[in-house]
């Protein structure tokens, strides 16, 4: 990414190897620079900002992300690694609303990906495809017979990787739709020849994708290079209260109340309601049915979707007259 933003920058001039080495390097470092620091203090300021409302974290991390960007750009950085490294801090710690935060970049993600693929079909022309077939073909065969093998071999020569591993990474190689994007940067740059150069670049992707791709279980299973599979882990997800038709109801018990010294039992609330946690002095626990409410505590009750309206009259009822409401005609209207 960085090679094809500085020598489309760079257009018909001749720099020297020294220019675009002190380039990359000064882009390389700032943008990280900017990520780390735009990632560390957004969390820092999200863990103790109190925001209105619980979806503005999901938006507060996405302009975190998008800053991150703007920022390397004015410093005329990597705003993709500034990005990069600032989102891996940010998904790294511990943040409020952390689910709802994944969901939402989850999301995200899914729509770039549609518009993306809807750009490129834009940008492809039907048209001109078939008079870059054969240079493409015969390009896409260096790259997978040649070039590909030579980088993966200077790649992993340090680490000493096994010779099946190398031959499956030069056969697996990068395709999709990286490398075209990657050719869409010449042609905002109206670098001479960028038309052409995306032809040839969409036509090596399509055909990697649909004859190359399908081979790679067969090579993997030729290569031996699947692993026996593991068993699964346990899969714990926060599942959203709307899925499970219920409410997450939140009460506090104030001055005067008389729910101060009721037990949990002695609420008795609906069958489909139970009072999941209190928290006491600002730390929570799990409540047993002889734990005695104090004022001050907040309740968090689940409660199915029929039964919150008659969980509420009933809290209602024992604040208002205590555990034996139902016989003193309180109903918590």
């Amino acid at each position: 990414m960085l090679a094809v933003t500085v020598l489309s920058d760079l257009g018909s001039h001749a720099p020297s190897p020294a220019l675009i080495a002190g380039v990359a390097a000064y882009e390389l470092a700032a943008g990280a620079a900017i990520g780390l620091v735009a990632g560390l203090l957004g969390a820092f300021a999200l863990r103790r900002v109190a925001l209105p409302a619980s979806g503005l974290y999901p938006i507060a991390v996405l302009a975190l992300i998008v800053a991150s960007y703007g920022a390397a750009s004015l410093a005329h950085a990597s705003g993709f690694l500034a990005v990069y490294l600032s989102a891996l801090v940010l998904g790294n710690v511990r943040l409020p609303h952390g689910p709802a935060t994944r969901g939402f970049a989850e999301g995200i993600a899914w729509l770039a990906q549609i518009g993306l693929f809807v750009m490129l079909g834009l940008l492809a022309s039907p048209a001109r495809l078939p008079a870059q077939i054969l240079p493409a073909l015969v390009a896409g065969s260096a790259l997978v017979l040649l070039a590909r093998p030579a980088a993966v071999i200077v790649s992993t020569l340090p680490l000493r990787v096994p010779w099946r591993h190398q031959a499956f990474l030069s056969w697996a190689g990068l395709r999709g739709a990286v490398p075209i994007v990657l050719a869409t940067i010449p042609l905002g740059a109206r670098v001479p020849g960028a038309t052409r150069l995306f032809d040839l670049v969409f036509i090596v992707v399509g055909v990697n994708v649909l004859l190359q791709g399908p081979t790679l279980p067969w090579a993997a299973r030729r290569l031996r290079v699947i692993t026996p599979a593991e068993p699964l882990e346990i899969d714990v997800e926060a599942a959203p209260l709307e899925a499970l038709h219920a409410d997450l109801l939140q009460a506090q018990i104030p001055p005067g109340s008389r729910l101060h010294g009721v037990e949990i039992f002695e609420l008795r609330l609906p069958a489909q309601a139970n009072v999941a946690l209190i928290v006491r002095a600002g730390r929570g626990f799990v409540p047993v049915p002889t734990t005695t409410l104090q004022t001050g505590d907040r309740l968090l009750i689940v409660a199915a979707a029929g039964t919150r309206e008659q969980a509420e009259r009933r809290l209602r009822a024992v604040s208002r007259a205590g555990k034996l409401a139902g016989w003193l005609g309180e109903r918590g209207l």
